[in-house]
């Protein structure tokens, strides 16, 4: 999709979509990106609703906080299989709660040199870890957003 020339958040939304497919239990993707502040921002999360986009938008990485910005600011994957039991939720709980998500994790998307680009993450209905074919599926999918995102110029405002 790089190489036809697709625009990058386009060639992310396909690759938020790939993911989904892989769940049967409802769970729903999301890519955020670092913008030139080093703040997260939505890069393709089509099934998340505006009004949770717009409450973690512009989020700081922080190892402490959630999954996406613990991501993000260490560079590990980060399995938040219930968000009640979970301190690091502690603030944000109530918004994926209110969806009914239970859970979540979140890889983070990085360049060869190893600089952290944005994460992917999967929110759950459930409390649960993502399975052994569900990591690794992830991993060709972050691969593949770290490509793309790199290919592109496209700034995220």
């Amino acid at each position: 999709m790089t190489a036809e020339g697709k625009p990058l958040d386009a060639i992310l939304g396909y690759l938020v979509e790939r993911a989904e497919a892989m769940y049967t239990d409802g769970s729903v993707s999301s890519i955020l990106l670092l913008d030139d502040q080093g703040l997260l921002r939505n890069g393709a999360s089509p099934n998340l609703p505006a009004d949770y986009l717009k409450a973690i938008d512009r989020l700081k990485p922080d190892a402490n906080v959630g999954t996406c910005a613990a991501a993000a600011a260490t560079g590990e994957v980060v399995l938040t299989p219930d968000f009640c039991a979970d301190r690091k939720w502690a603030e944000l709980r109530h918004l994926p709660l209110a969806l009914g998500f239970r859970g979540a994790w979140s890889v983070p998307i990085k360049a060869d040199d190893g600089r952290v680009l944005g994460t992917f993450g999967t929110y759950f209905r459930e409390c649960r870890e993502p399975s052994a074919s569900e990591r690794e599926n992830l991993g060709i999918l972050t691969s593949a957003a770290a490509l793309a995102i790199l290919g592109k110029a496209t700034k995220i405002a």
